[in-house]
């Protein structure tokens, strides 16, 4: 991990209102689910897709969805949980 200070008026644009993808992966099936999450905060997503993964016996993947990332349309940031594919090699 890196930690530096920034200066925070080096950013154009910030918003309040958040929407969050959640999928879960459930590598024995080779199936996933997916989720989109509003009018919650990062820490509601996390407890609720948490506690649902442990009931389900699978791993998930957080992300923030992003309206427009460079001119380039929406996109995804993974904010927490498995990176990658987790179906390689499955």
């Amino acid at each position: 991990m890196l930690i530096r200070g920034v200066d925070p008026r080096d950013t154009s644009w910030e918003r309040d209102e958040t929407r969050y993808r959640v999928s879960f992966w459930d590598v024995t099936a080779v199936a996933a689910d997916a989720y989109e999450v509003v009018d919650a905060d990062v820490d509601e997503v996390l407890a609720w897709a948490t506690g649902r993964a442990a009931d389900r016996g699978t791993t998930y993947t957080l992300w923030v969805l992003v309206d427009d990332f460079a001119g380039e349309g929406p996109g995804l940031v993974r904010l927490a949980g498995v990176a990658g594919d987790p179906f390689a090699g499955a």
